[in-house]
């Protein structure tokens, strides 16, 4: 079973280190990180750099496609190259999948068009205005299509995907073996639940509120 994680500058490292780490101990899985050119890629704190070892037209038929997010969406779902593969890929793929506003970019690609889907929470109306449903959820399945909600939700969505492809035995096997038994210090994890200070400090710094990336600054 093929696994395409898609790379670009600019992404955030745990949307696709995440559903990495649990994907790729699906027995008989191979996992591949691929970009329009092979070589290093910078993710979004500048200071942590993943390998591309193939490019998009090395892989044309993956079983399962996954898109991260960050910052680098934007110029991501703008590129031609990216969106052509993509639409290509899905056509035979058994699963399509994003984390965060990876959705951004398959919606871009026109694959969430009127499908429900989630993103970063920040990022839900832009995901309408590119034509899917948007639901305030962490994870979504419509379909062969699979969303996350932001970059944390990218584990939970591996591990409901997983259950699907493996069995629900192979997926908590492989939440037991990587210790996945989240216990945050502060119950702050959604805007539903987080402190309106910090909604709002969010929301202001938001780039979907014209004002900045959807993260805090990096120190």
């Amino acid at each position: 079973m093929d696994i395409a994680i898609l790379l670009y500058p600019r992404l955030t490292a745990l949307d696709a280190i995440g559903p990495y780490e649990v994907l790729s101990r699906i027995p008989g899985a191979e996992v591949k990180f691929l970009a329009r050119e092979t070589g290093p890629v910078r993710t979004d704190n500048g200071m942590l750099t993943l390998m591309a070892e193939h490019a998009l037209e090395d892989m044309a038929h993956p079983d399962i496609v996954l898109v991260p997010g960050g910052p680098g969406e934007v110029a991501a779902r703008a590129g031609k190259p990216v969106l052509e593969w993509l639409r290509a890929a899905d056509r035979t793929s058994t699963w399509t999948t994003s984390v965060c506003t990876g959705s951004l970019i398959l919606a871009a690609a026109g694959l969430l068009d009127g499908r429900r889907a989630t993103s970063h929470w920040l990022a839900l109306e832009e995901l309408g205005r590119l034509g899917a449903v948007p639901v305030s959820e962490r994870v979504v399945f419509d379909g062969k299509i699979v969303t996350a909600a932001g970059v944390s939700a990218g584990i939970d969505m591996a591990l409901a995907l997983a259950a699907k492809v493996a069995g629900e035995t192979v997926a908590q096997a492989i939440q037991l073996g990587i210790e996945y038994d989240p216990q945050p210090p502060f119950d702050a994890g959604s805007p539903a639940k987080a402190p309106a200070e910090i909604v709002d400090l969010l929301r202001a710094r938001s780039r979907f509120t014209d004002a900045g990336d959807p993260l805090p600054a990096r120190s």
